[in-house]
């Protein structure tokens, strides 16, 4: 009798480490000794999706360590901060333009933020992403400011150039960048619109889309795991960080079988040092007769920490969908759902109409950024960071609403 109790005992023992074992938890601690030491394993996303075809999730989790994802494209909610520095006599600006373009200067006396989207009134293809740009690349710009003039900032009106030696700060902060997901665009009217995809022909004869699809950072992360306030990434060819959960932050759009959003959701601030950043991926554009943008590149490292995470950086473009949007109509009706995969194939099929499909995001320079931190992941360039703080669930949006006085 009791040897069958001992023996029972054994056998759910065996059957608790087993699981144990295929449940195995990594830490970021390991992984970072394994990235010093030049063990760790790093794979891109996309060459794990691949993997993900031939072996299991548990697999996964015993072969990788660090999957890389990346995005480049046009984000708006970007922009940068600005210390001049004092001139002598010194001014308080309370108006700033830089080559033309207004820079908010409500901050300290020569303090500034210069949003990307800021046009020059003279010459709206020229803005803020422009002169992010210009001073990345180290060329003049010039500044020209006034004041009203006070007992310790005498001065009223300067004009003068800088450039980014001359600048003390240059610190890149984007309120959101890094949609997780974003819908398709396709235009149902007899007439060509504009917009922020791209030029939209009459009758459905295109469709745009953006993101990077199974290489997308927060499509490799859908319920934030690993990313957090504090993780390092890849921003603009330098170490950056995220700051917080970006605006329009929401969590409670609708999902796929595998948890994905199927239309635009979470997004993430971010910051870093745009001193230490490349021209390579920091470009600045301009959408005809729409505006200003800026293209930025982000590249995240997603630690392999356990088989969800495995299960999560495993998914192909056949696997994630969006939405298809109508942007000639008011109110943006939905008309359909499409794969990446479908995307990526050069046309979709909406309601029994074949569309050509092109990107407003760069694949290749995404691509790029993945292999880059790959690389310095590998050589020991680069560490992993586990968040100081995850961001919130089930998060909302609100809709501006109108007054009575307002509806004219």
């Amino acid at each position: 009798m009791w040897s069958g109790y001992f023996l029972s005992i054994g056998a759910a023992v065996s059957i608790f480490l087993f699981h144990k074992k295929c449940q195995k938890m990594k830490t970021y601690e390991e992984i970072n000794l394994k990235i010093k030491s030049g063990k760790a394993v790093v794979l891109t996303a996309e060459e794990v999706s691949r993997m993900a075809l031939e072996v299991s999730p548990e697999e996964i989790v015993e072969k990788v360590d660090v999957v890389t994802t990346a995005t480049f494209g046009a984000m708006c909610s970007s922009g940068a901060i600005i210390n001049f520095g004092h001139a002598s006599p010194p001014i308080r600006m309370e108006k700033i333009n830089l080559n033309g373009v207004p820079c908010y200067e409500g901050l300290a006396a020569v303090d500034s933020y210069i949003g990307a989207t800021a046009c020059c009134p003279d010459n709206p293809a020229y803005g803020g992403a422009h002169v992010i740009q210009d001073l990345l690349e180290g060329k003049d710009v010039v500044l020209e400011a006034w004041g009203k003039g006070t007992d310790c900032y005498p001065r009223k009106h300067i004009k003068t150039t800088i450039n980014i030696n001359t600048i003390n700060e240059f610190i890149l902060f984007n309120p959101r960048n890094a949609y997780q997901n974003y819908n398709v665009a396709v235009n149902t009217t007899h007439k060509m619109i504009h917009t922020y995809m791209g030029t939209l022909l009459p009758n459905m004869r295109n469709a745009t889309y953006s993101t990077s699809g199974e290489l997308s950072p927060l499509l490799n992360d859908p319920e934030f795991r690993t990313i957090g306030i504090g993780t390092r990434i890849f921003l603009g060819g330098a170490q950056g960080f995220v700051a917080w959960p970006g605006t329009q932050f929401h969590t409670t759009r609708p999902k796929n079988e595998l948890g994905i959003p199927v239309t635009n959701a979470a997004t993430i601030a971010v910051i870093g040092n745009l001193k230490e950043m490349s021209p390579e991926y920091i470009k600045a554009a301009y959408f005809e007769k729409y505006g200003v943008s800026l293209f930025v590149g982000i590249g995240i490292p997603i630690p392999v920490l356990d088989v969800d995470i495995a299960k999560r950086v495993s998914v192909n473009n056949s696997q994630i969908q969006t939405s298809v949007l109508d942007y000639g109509t008011v109110g943006m009706p939905k008309l359909g759902e499409v794969s990446y995969e479908e995307l990526r194939s050069g046309s979709i099929n909406v309601n029994g109409t074949k569309i050509r499909t092109a990107p407003v995001s760069s694949l290749a320079k995404a691509r790029k950024i993945a292999e880059e931190l790959k690389l310095q992941l590998q050589c020991g360039e680069f560490e992993i960071s586990k968040p100081v703080q995850l961001f919130k669930k089930n998060t909302s949006l609100k809709s501006l609403k109108e007054t009575e006085a307002n509806n004219d």
